[in-house]
C-alpha cells in the first residue's frame, strides 16, 4: 500500500523548485527501492520495507534533506560529504535543488542502509 495522495499533497506546499527536487529525489528512490511502501514517517515522504523506513526526505526554508533513518549511515560518508561540499548531521544530508544528491552517492547512502537494516 502507498500514500501517494499524502506525499503528493506534501510535496504541493513547497516552493516549485523544492517540490521539482524532491520529486525526482522520491523517482530516484523508488527505482532503487521498487519493493519498498511509500509512507508519511516523522512528518516527512519516506520509504518503509517491512516495519523499518529506509529513506526520508523534506523541505525546509532554504534546503532540502534526505534521512536514511539511522544515525549510523551518514558518518561512514563525511569525509565524501566534505569533499563534495554538502552539508549534513549523523542523521541527514542537507542539498539544493540547485545541488541535489548525486545519484552515485544516493546510491551508496540506500545500499549501506539496507545493509545496516538487515535488507
Amino acid at each position: 500500500m502507498t500514500t501517494p495522495g499524502g506525499i503528493s499533497d506534501y510535496l504541493a506546499t513547497l516552493p516549485d523548485d523544492q517540490a521539482a527536487c524532491l520529486q525526482n529525489l522520491r523517482d530516484r528512490l523508488r527505482a532503487l527501492l521498487p519493493d519498498a511502501e511509500e509512507v508519511m514517517s516523522y512528518a516527512m515522504p519516506g520509504h518503509r520495507i517491512g516495519k523499518k523506513v529506509i529513506a526520508g526526505y523534506a523541505g525546509f526554508a532554504k534546503h532540502c534533506g534526505f534521512y536514511p533513518h539511522s544515525g549510523g549511515v551518514i558518518p561512514a560518508f563525511n569525509a565524501e560529504l566534505d569533499q563534495r561540499g554538502f552539508k549534513y548531521s549523523k542523521s541527514g544530508v542537507l542539498f539544493t535543488p540547485a545541488k541535489p544528491l548525486p545519484d552515485d552517492l544516493l546510491h551508496r547512502i540506500v545500499a549501506a542502509r539496507l545493509k545496516e537494516a538487515g535488507l
